[in-house]
């Protein structure tokens, strides 16, 4: 599911959808749920889309290329009119709904239902199996979330059979969240062998028998975790498939920002570097990075970077991304640009006064995105310190405690916001 316009994330969607984000400096959020599909066996997928889509079409297109004996394929189904409806995809379920036609859905099918905004790794395989041996309707991926965590999530409670006997949507009352608190034998199955209160959360991943997800979208509902899935609750076998590994739900500039820097640490919660289930992307054929003089800690470095005589500190550098002399950054998510500029480009931006594409000299930076093809003039100061949330002008934004520059922003030399702490 790729269509959501990811308001939250904005202004990282003003320009692209969120599955179309940059990630880890090289990757799409896009990408996690494509390779797990594939490392789990599975390569016939479709992307549904909708709003902003270019970036992320473009992205696939060049990224998952099958040769013509495997039968695999990553297809795009864009939004459209036919002539049962004219309108968009109004939620999850209505996005499947509109796209049954193509999928030629045979009764012994079964089709796992993915959103493209999750970093996780996880073996699809495993809840297929106990779809089947169950021989379950509807299997829910869910998570065991802390219990103060859950009033955005749906929440679920299971019996000792792994079936789901009560599914809350984003719950509030205490009580109602107490009542849903997992015990027994599977919170003594969870890693965590603390004393900490957990409650079982969807993950908005689902696996349908091909029969019935026919009969369940044969209505109006909208949504599958506000509408559907509380509707099939005690008509139909609903099981869970409880994932006890590491998951993040990207939904806020926060949680991206602090999914980005969390794999700077020594141990990050997130491994790319598993080569038995490896995250695919684009191959651009760049080469390598070049540090020159610089002082480096804890830094994730995409393809085609270049940094000059600079401190980075907990920072995310992207694809290309190009750091001039004397900068100073701590806790930055740079996503780097997509092409380099030539010896001419650099000459006219000289003889006009507008920056490169790039940090330019003598720069500081704390707790901040830099997205794509930012121009940054030399010697300027850029925090959310002191900075209102909310504040924004045509090229830098503040949200939740994190300033954003803009795709394509042209930050003029010189330009001050919010408190630097050296």
């Amino acid at each position: 599911m790729g269509g959501g316009r990811g308001t939250r994330l904005y202004p990282l969607t003003a320009a692209r959808c969120k599955p179309a984000v940059p990630l880890a400096g090289k990757y799409r959020l896009i990408d996690i749920p494509i390779s797990n599909c594939l490392n789990s066996g599975f390569n016939t997928i479709c992307v549904l889309t909708q709003f902003n889509t270019a970036s992320l079409h473009s992205h696939i297109q060049r990224t998952y290329k099958f040769d013509s004996f495997g039968k695999g394929y990553v297809d795009i189904l864009a939004a459209e009119q036919n002539m049962e409806s004219e309108s968009w995809y109004q939620g999850t379920a209505d996005a499947v709904r509109h796209n049954l036609q193509h999928f030629n859905l045979q009764p012994n099918d079964y089709v796992l239902i993915l959103s493209g905004d999750q970093l996780f790794r996880m073996d699809f395989k495993k809840m297929l199996d106990q779809h089947i041996a169950e021989n379950a309707d509807v299997t829910i991926a869910a998570k065991a979330m802390p219990k103060k965590e859950v009033s955005a999530l749906g929440v679920m409670r299971v019996n000792e059979n792994s079936e789901i006997v009560e599914f809350v949507e984003k719950p509030k009352d205490p009580a109602v969240i107490q009542s849903l608190v997992v015990r027994g034998k599977l919170r003594e199955a969870l890693s965590d062998k603390s004393d900490a209160e957990y409650c079982l959360a969807s993950m908005g991943i689902y696996i349908f028998s091909g029969k019935f997800l026919c009969e369940a979208l044969d209505n109006d509902m909208k949504d599958f975790g506000k509408e559907v899935i509380p509707g099939l609750l005690g008509k139909k076998k609903l099981v869970a498939h409880v994932f006890d590994d590491y998951w993040e739900d990207i939904g806020t500039v926060r949680a991206f920002w602090e999914t980005n820097l969390s794999l700077t640490d020594d141990v990050p919660p997130f491994d790319f570097f598993d080569d038995v289930a490896p995250i695919y992307t684009h191959d651009r054929l760049l080469p390598p990075a070049k540090l020159n003089g610089c002082t480096i800690k804890h830094v994730v470095m995409g393809d085609g970077a270049i940094i000059s005589n600079s401190k980075l500190n907990r920072c995310v550098i992207g694809v290309r991304s190009v750091v001039d002399s004397g900068c100073d950054l701590k806790n930055v998510v740079y996503m780097g640009a997509d092409y380099y500029e030539n010896i001419n480009d650099v000459a006219e931006c000289r003889k006009t006064g507008k920056p490169i594409i790039g940090i330019g000299e003598n720069c500081v930076i704390r707790d901040a995105i830099i997205d794509k093809g930012t121009r940054i003039g030399k010697n300027c100061r850029l925090s959310p310190k002191g900075v209102k949330d909310g504040f924004e002008t045509p090229e830098i934004y503040v949200k939740d405690g994190v300033l954003i520059t803009k795709k394509d922003a042209i930050i003029p030399p010189g330009t001050v916001i919010g408190e630097i702490d050296d």
